[in-house]
């Protein structure tokens, strides 16, 4: 190789390392940049943001503040405002870990194309806040804001905002209650459920809840009740079908007419931690149906409907609407919780019991059975109730347990025709009832008629009645 040419070998080998060199100087350079932070590089006050817009993905969503937040591209948009507060929270003491001045390559963090782009107005100024890549490393998410720095910062804003238009609108609440004042029913079902303590028609003290009859209060099972209103107070109020519903668009939903509407009264204590809290009424209006169309498919199926189609594929089936109020809210809610809705009845609500008392109340019972009486009374020694037959001391635990036992099977109030198997007269502790007396009738092989102070009630399984017969029969004959 000629001199020449070995002069410019080693020229281009000390071009190439001196470029090597001022490179690594330069990356040197911007890792003396990249430091430590706790600094705080925005506080803006939730109260003082006026409007908001951000990207995210494919989506664009813009609101602003005119008294109450506004949907940019659909006024009618019920915004949940709490929803906005919680996007700008994280806004109002935006604090850093780290701090990267003056960057240079943009692109390296994410920045040049933004997983989101977030946009703040506060009054005349304006913020344009990017985020950018994820670091797995650091576990936290570079950002900029526009001041020629990229941050990681300690919060990251993207978990409240990778969300849809559904997450941000203000959906109607089913409020929180101590106890129903009243529920009236109107529509497939009439009637009014009404709250009174120490009722002369309870069987017991949790006797609360009644239906007013032709002047006659008649006691409910308070836990039927509180069934009912529990999966009000559980159903959930958040797949809309329409969140600006105009009065003649009611019928597309069936809520034009609806099958039931559900109107509660309520009670709800201010201060549970108050010794003497105060209470406050409230109420609460809920109507329900289906569309016209699938009313009247059921009515059309019912005529050929097979008697062993199963209960869950009849609720598949169901696709049931609620409004409350008179929001233009339109709700889809789930069959079986439409199932439940419309189950309201006094049958529904009463108690299941033939015989709803403490049977610790009852001191003596009169039984006739096959042409014969017997008589069972009891006396308390040492504070135990002991029973006696024939003035001999019997065991009644399967006696009590068949009375007890005795359940409606349908509420059907035919007069019996059959023959009596067994009645009962239990004389009880009890103001309201010192004295009930109960018979039991055969209607067909597999179920009896139950009447109560000689009014029919109900059918009941002749299983039960079958084990009460031999209850007595231990006790009589033994």
């Amino acid at each position: 190789m000629s001199r020449s040419k070995k002069i410019v070998v080693l020229l281009f080998i000390l071009f190439i390392t001196c470029g090597v060199t001022f490179g690594v100087g330069r990356y040197e350079e911007q890792k003396e940049q990249i430091k430590n932070s706790d600094k705080t590089i925005l506080e803006l006050p939730g109260g003082d943001v006026t409007s908001l817009s951000w990207e995210y993905e494919s989506e664009e969503f813009a609101f602003h503040k005119d008294k109450q937040w506004i949907y940019d591209k659909d006024e009618a948009f019920p915004v949940d405002e709490d929803k906005i507060m919680e996007l700008l929270e994280p806004f109002e003491e935006f604090g850093v870990s780290f701090v990267i001045e003056e960057a240079n390559d943009y692109g390296q963090y994410g920045l040049e194309d933004p997983d989101c782009t977030i946009r703040i107005g506060t009054g005349e100024d304006k913020y344009e806040i990017l985020l950018g890549d994820y670091s797995e490393m650091d576990s936290e998410r570079y950002v900029s804001i526009g001041d020629g720095n990229v941050y990681l910062v300690k919060d990251d804003p993207m978990e409240t905002f990778r969300l849809e238009l559904k997450d941000l609108i203000r959906h109607d609440e089913v409020p929180e209650f101590e106890y129903a004042e009243e529920i009236q029913f109107t529509g497939k079902e009439e009637f009014k459920v009404v709250y009174e303590e120490n009722q002369d028609a309870a069987y017991s003290e949790e006797d609360v809840y009644f239906v007013k009859k032709k002047g006659e209060f008649l006691p409910l099972d308070t836990a039927n009740v509180e069934d009912y209103l529990q999966t009000l107070k559980d159903m959930s109020l958040k797949n809309y079908a329409s969140y600006d519903v105009l009065a003649d668009e009611l019928a597309v939903y069936g809520l034009d007419q609806p099958e039931l509407e559900i109107k509660t009264r309520y009670k709800v204590l201010e201060d549970e931690d108050k010794e003497e809290a105060e209470e406050k009424t409230g109420s609460f209006t809920l109507s329900i149906a289906r569309t016209p169309e699938e009313q009247k498919d059921e009515e059309d199926d019912s005529k050929n409907k097979e008697e062993d189609e199963s209960e869950d594929e009849e609720t598949e089936e169901i696709t049931a609407y609620a409004r409350v109020g008179d929001s233009r809210t339109v709700y889809q809610i789930a069959g079986e919780d439409y199932k439940k809705f419309m189950g309201a009845s006094y049958h529904e609500f009463r108690h299941q019991e033939i015989l709803p008392v403490y049977f610790s109340d009852v001191y003596q019972a009169d039984i006739s059975l096959e042409g014969k009486k017997y008589t069972l009374t009891s006396k308390n020694k040492k504070k135990e109730t002991v029973w006696y037959y024939n003035d001999e001391e019997v065991e009644i635990d399967n006696f009590k347990g068949a009375v007890t036992a005795l359940k409606a099977s349908d509420f059907e109030e035919e007069q019996p025709e059959g023959k009596e198997e067994i009645s009962l007269t239990l004389y009880l502790e009890n103001d309201n009832y010192p004295e009930i007396h109960l018979e039991l009738y055969r209607y067909d092989g597999s179920s009896c008629i139950a009447v109560v102070d000689d009014e029919p009630v109900s059918h009941v399984d002749r299983s039960y009645v079958v084990d009460l017969i031999e209850a007595v029969h231990e006790i009589v004959l033994d």
